[in-house]
Formats: C-alpha cells, sequence, structure tokens
C-alpha cells in the first residue's frame, strides 16, 4: 500500500511516500480501506519531536490522527460493523496510508448524508469539542462560553456545537470569518487583530482555548467566578486560575466511536457541517502540513488517498 512515513524528527522533508505492507489486525480490530485523512497540527508537533516525552513513537512512523473509509475486514470479535460500511473515527497515527486497522471502540458508521471527506473533516473536530464542550464544560443552555480560535476545523464544530447546546456563543477570529461563524452560530465575533477581547467580554462560564499563549493568560479576567478555563493546546496556569477562583484544565480528547455517534443525529439534521478549507493528495502531505504550519487556514485541509 502507499503511505507517508518518516524515519527521524525534523521539518516537513523528512516526509516521504512510500509502499508498504497492509497492516495486519487481531480479533478485536477492523481493516479500514483508507478514503481520507486530515492534517493537524499535532502531526507537525510529534514530527519535530516536540511531544516525545508525553507521546514517544518508534521510527518507521506513519502519522495521522483521523480516518475515513470503507472497511475492508474485520475481528472475529467485531460484530457492531461489517465489511462494506462506510465509517470514520479519530485515532493516533498510521492514518497517511491506503489501508489501517483500528480498534472496534474507536470506528463509527458514517452518517449517510455527508461524503467520506467530510466524515474525515470532522472526526477530531467531533471527538474534541464533545470533550471539551460536554465532558468537562458540562455546558448548559443559557451559559456563555469564549471561544478562541473558532475559524479552524475544531473550533468551527466546536461553535455550532455549543449553539446546538443551547449556549450564548462569542468567538475570537479575523473579521474576514465573521460572516461564516455567524452563520454557524456565534452570537459574537471580537477581531483578535483590532479589538481586546477583554475589554469586550465578561463573566462568561466558559472559555475554550484553542490558540494558547497570551491569548490564554489573558483570558482568566473574563471569566464569572467559579467558571472554567478549559484549553486543547496547554496546561492553563494554576496560579492565574487560582487568583481568578476559576478553574483551569488542559483537554487531551480521548478518542470513541461513542463521541461520533452521540453526534450522529445533528449531522443528519444538518445541524453541524463539515468545514472543509482544502482537498489535497496523499503524496502532497509535505505541502498540506507547511500550509497549516502557516496558520490561517478556514476549515480543514484533507488528504484524499483512494
Amino acid at each position: 500500500m502507499k503511505a507517508i512515513q518518516f524515519t527521524e524528527f525534523g521539518h516537513s522533508d523528512v516526509l516521504k511516500f512510500i509502499e508498504t505492507d497492509i497492516p495486519a489486525f487481531n480479533e478485536n480490530e477492523v481493516l479500514v480501506k483508507v478514503s481520507a485523512t486530515t492534517v493537524n497540527p499535532l502531526e507537525m508537533k510529534i514530527r519535530e519531536g516536540h511531544f516525545q516525552k508525553i507521546m514517544p513513537i518508534e521510527f518507521p512512523y506513519i502519522p495521522g490522527a483521523d480516518v475515513s473509509g470503507t472497511v475492508e475486514s474485520v475481528g472475529s470479535q467485531v460484530t457492531r460493523i461489517k465489511p462494506g460500511d462506510a465509517v470514520y473515527a479519530s485515532t493516533y497515527g498510521n492514518t497517511y496510508a491506503g489501508y489501517t486497522s483500528l480498534n472496534q471502540e474507536l470506528v463509527a458508521l458514517k452518517p449517510k448524508n455527508i461524503t467520506l471527506v467530510e466524515a474525515a473533516a470532522l472526526a477530531i473536530p467531533l471527538a474534541t469539542s464533545y470533550s471539551l464542550l460536554i465532558e468537562s464544560a458540562q455546558l448548559q443552555p443559557g451559559q456563555k462560553i469564549l471561544i478562541h480560535g473558532a475559524s479552524g476545523g475544531v473550533g468551527s464544530v466546536m461553535v455550532q456545537m455549543a449553539k446546538i447546546l443551547g449556549a450564548y456563543v462569542i468567538v475570537t477570529a479575523s473579521a474576514t470569518d465573521a460572516g461564516r461563524l455567524k452563520l454557524l452560530g456565534a452570537d459574537e465575533v471580537i477581531d483578535y487583530k483590532t479589538q481586546d477581547f477583554t475589554q469586550l467580554v465578561k463573566d462568561v462560564d466558559v472559555v475554550a482555548d484553542l490558540v494558547g499563549g497570551e491569548t490564554q493568560n489573558k483570558s482568566f479576567v473574563v471569566l464569572k467566578t467559579g467558571g472554567k478555563l478549559l484549553s486543547i493546546v496547554m496546561p492553563p496556569s494554576a496560579e492565574l486560575a487560582e487568583k481568578y477562583n476559576v478553574s483551569g484544565e488542559f483537554i487531551m480528547a480521548t478518542p470513541s466511536y461513542k463521541k461520533l455517534a452521540y453526534c450522529e443525529q445533528w449531522i443528519l439534521e444538518g445541524k453541524i457541517k463539515a468545514q472543509v478549507a482544502q482537498t489535497m493528495k496523499l503524496e502532497q502531505a509535505a505541502a498540506a502540513q507547511d500550509l497549516v504550519s502557516k496558520g490561517g487556514v478556514k476549515g480543514k485541509v484533507v488528504l484524499e488517498i483512494n
């Protein structure tokens, strides 16, 4: 099968387009013929070696964190999924490839009204948004949430989910994204380039931080007492959380088919729509990673494979 792999840490030029064996699978796994995967910031951090202490990898390594495709074969203990099913999943590694094997607990049936490209673009955003908004924030109708970095693949789905859950949704993004984000459900869009959100927002219940850095540190002041700052990019400051009498938590979304299945009805009803910025071919993985690394991508960059 065709695949992208690397055998050393470095820039995107370490990614090589190769021919390798189709992976084996055990009795609890599903072999998927891959149609699409997407490019995520995590993959670049892994490629550069920054995550080796907390998420170590061994060479040669095939990157990737989400997948859509068609089930080729299933293990003897798999009963929920059968060959021929169109599926999608989020995972850790081995999706920049023609085939991948996945534990059945990761694999969800693709909603019938979306394409395989759209499914790949939804897998990580759905799992991450569920983990942050439902598991950690326990977001309730009428609560106020501020989402930083709302224009990206995860952020744009999080806006839609927060609105479905009944929240008042404030986002920071560039002015050029305001119209699109309001269509997705944002009640207020703050232009981070020209406006200071700390002067415009106060007493929010939840801050969803998809940016990190100084933006995260400045966000404590806009929370109400007892509010929550939840980040998917870096652990929030314990000192600042204590100072402002709020909680801070780093969210590492755990993949599960149940999170995707939970959102299926919203997808079928058109309440959550994938945001695909661009599609590219698997052999263009290095260029695709460079594109995402530059920032400013409006949605997901998808790699089509078969």
